[in-house]
Parts: structure tokens; sequence; C-alpha cells
């Protein structure tokens, strides 16, 4: 088994969920007292909060790069940065080690492919929904068609990640928004939708969605351990 390095702690309420669904795929495939090989490095995502909304992301380049050289000098085998907004960074991780980075839009996109749908709704983060360093590698490397809620939504969807979601609080009335925003985006031809925040995993599930759910804490985690275990 390979041992996982996870830059985590962004925040630490999806971290969590990363680290029980690793631990919980390998006693599924392994049995028994089997659990996940991994190492962990835990931002404070106060100051991580500050510098994303400042703008400073030379200085995010750097704590980024630092959490990768700190997990490569535990002996990690295979990178995870456990949150979609922080790829923004992911070539300061891959240019920081030799650690190979499995990025988070990847396994996304090809489950996305393989359940044979290409017009897609983005939930995130407005870095993540407005950027492109997420919308770009899925339309240039994949090959999807990626639509986001108009304005006024992706300020709701932004505002319920940073205000609740990222300090555990889950809201009906969040929940509510969320639908609505879903059913717009459905409305203007998703086919389905990326929960593309590792968080939004605790406010919606696949029942409150008329069209396929993409939760990319999920299939991240389960795409490290096919690598870990691949023998």
């Amino acid at each position: 088994m390979k041992t996982l390095g996870l830059i985590g702690g962004m925040s630490w309420e999806s971290s969590a969920q990363y680290y029980r669904i690793l631990n919980e795929e390998v006693r599924r495939r392994r049995g028994g007292t089997h659990s996940a090989q991994l190492l962990l490095w835990s931002f404070d995502f106060h100051r991580i909060e500050q510098l994303q909304h400042a703008g400073q992301w030379d200085a995010l380049a750097v704590e980024m790069a630092e959490g990768a050289r700190r997990l490569q000098a535990g002996g990690a085998q295979l990178l995870l940065i456990c949150t979609n907004t922080m790829h923004r960074l992911a070539d300061a991780v891959t240019d920081a080690v030799p650690v190979p980075l499995l990025h988070i839009a990847d396994p996304t996109a090809a489950r996305i492919k393989a359940d044979g749908l290409q017009r897609i709704g983005l939930l995130g983060t407005a870095f993540t929904m407005e950027q492109d360093f997420y919308r770009g590698r899925l339309e240039r490397t994949h090959g999807l068609d990626v639509l986001v809620p108009d304005e006024d939504d992706r300020r709701t969807v932004h505002r319920i990640i940073y205000e609740e979601l990222i300090t555990g609080v889950v809201r009906d009335a969040s929940r509510q928004a969320y639908v609505e925003v879903i059913q717009r985006l459905v409305a203007r031809g998703a086919q389905g939708i990326i929960l593309g925040c590792t968080e939004i995993m605790l406010l919606i599930g696949q029942q409150d969605s008329p069209v396929p759910l993409f939760d990319t804490t999920t299939l991240h985690a389960l795409a490290a351990i096919d690598a870990a275990l691949d023998d």
C-alpha cells in the first residue's frame, strides 16, 4: 500500500471526510482491520481564508509548497490537496516536490464521462466557479461543457460555504437555496452537477437534485485508494 500525503485543513470539516472515506474504503477492499496508510498536513484555515480573500495567491503558493515538502519528508508517495479551490496552486505543489499529485478534477471528469454526460453544472467557491484553473481543466483537458450559476447565485453558494459549511453549520434554508441554484442550472441544460467544494457534501445529497451529483470529495478519495492499492 502506498502512503498517501494529504494537504488538508482547508477546511478540516472536509478533511475529516477524506480521512473517513479513505479508511472505510481500504477496509471495504482489504477487509478485517486494514486501514489507509497516510500522512496529513493540516493548515490553520483562518490564515488561508484571509489570504484567499486578499488575493495573496503567491503567499499561498509558498504555504502549499511547504506543506508538500513536509509530506514528502514524511514518506508520502502520492499527494492529495483536500480542497477544490486550492488546486489553483497545484503547480506550486508539483514544482516543489517530485511526489505525484492526484488532481481532484481528473477523477471527477472521468466519472462524468463514464456516465455519458457532457454538459455539467459547477458549484463551488467563487474562486472555483469564476477562475480558469478548474473550469479550464474540465473543459480543455476533459472536453466537458461547464455551466456556472449566475452572479447572484454564485454569491449565495460562496457565502454559504465560507459563513456556514467550513464551520460545520448545516442549515435547511441553505440546502433549499442550493436546491434552487441546481434547478436553475438544470433548466439551462446541465445534465449533472459537480459539488466542486469539498464541504458541499455536508449539505447536499442526491435526493436534493433531479440530475446526478458528482461529489468531488468522495471521487477524489476513491481514486486515491485505487492508486494506493495498485500493486
